[in-house]
């Protein structure tokens, strides 16, 4: 039961960065604290060894720092490269493919489908702020969307999620 609630605190901290991410084009710190912190107890409950605990851990740590020089590389938000590093502190290495898979894929289509969308949809006052705001060429593309949904489509590969997942 704690690892439901677990995995749900997982999807629910992820699908409020998409849509803060949407918002405002920014994923708060908090988020990403949350999710890294909810880890170490969600593993525990999950009686997942300690070392394995460690090398989730490291793992997101390893990305954190390929996220920051993606970052400075001005190819990723800080924001982005944050909530990646924490759901990988999640999938660790051996959930890690379809995650990154997912978020790539997802990635994609959101960029496309986004810039084709700045291309044709004109900015009125009528519509949202949200909507215009994304919708101006010199803003990014909120890349939190394209995390979340990796994310959701890795729950059934994490490694301690398999259990209670299952039918008895």
């Amino acid at each position: 039961m704690v690892e439901l609630l677990a995995l749900a605190a997982f999807a629910a901290l992820l699908i409020y960065a998409a849509c803060s991410d949407v918002a405002s084009l920014t994923i708060p710190n908090w988020i990403s604290i949350a999710l890294t912190a909810l880890f170490i107890p969600a593993a525990l409950a999950a009686r997942m060894p300690l070392g394995d605990i460690a090398m989730h851990v490291a793992f997101g740590f390893g990305v954190l720092v390929v996220g920051f020089f993606l970052f400075q590389a001005n190819v990723f938000g800080g924001g982005d490269a944050k909530l990646l590093a924490a759901a990988s502190v999640w999938t660790g290495f051996p959930a890690f493919a379809p995650f990154i898979l997912g978020t790539a894929v997802a990635g994609g289509l959101l960029a496309v489908a986004l810039l084709a969308a700045r291309q044709f949809v004109p900015l009125t006052e009528t519509t949202p702020g949200f909507v215009n705001h994304l919708l101006k060429k010199q803003n990014g593309i909120p890349y939190g969307v394209a995390i979340m949904f990796g994310g959701l489509i890795a729950i059934p590969s994490l490694p301690f999620a398999l259990s209670p997942l299952t039918l008895p």
